[in-house]
């Protein structure tokens, strides 16, 4: 997977804004191709889980609170150097630094609400796919 693939979610706030019909548009028109996508709602025990790394930062309890608010779509993408060029495109992680046109400007709200995750390297996203889909659910 590392190279070719990395691993995105939807958010909550842009869930229940109804962007996420126009955020998968822009991914796919951007040249990633949806490989495993599923809209499912994390607990706190999972998004504390998947956000682990975070833990003990200012922020972990927050994060977790939000990312357990709501539902989000969790995606499989691939394209040829997916996690660099999905971060391009992607933005900054606090919208009103991101470039125009880029989906966190967007269609995020603050540096938490920011409208999607993405996979910060190969290895990462080998693992944060792997939190949310098996095997069998990959094409």
């Amino acid at each position: 997977m590392a190279g070719n693939q990395t691993f995105t979610m939807i958010k909550p706030t842009a869930f229940r804004k109804n962007y996420a019909g126009s955020i998968i548009q822009l991914i796919t028109a951007a040249g990633f191709r949806i490989r495993a996508m599923k809209l499912t709602r994390l607990t706190a025990a999972q998004a504390g889980a998947f956000y682990a790394v975070h833990q003990g930062r200012p922020f972990f309890d927050s994060l977790v609170e939000f990312m357990s608010s709501g539902p989000i779509v969790a995606m499989v993408l691939e394209k040829e150097n997916a996690v660099e060029d999905f971060r391009t495109f992607i933005g900054a992680t606090n919208p009103a630094n991101a470039a125009e046109g880029t989906v966190r400007k967007l269609y995020g709200t603050d540096l938490q609400q920011n409208a999607v995750h993405g996979s910060d390297s190969d290895e990462n996203a080998v693992i944060e796919a792997d939190f949310f889909f098996s095997k069998l659910e990959r094409y």
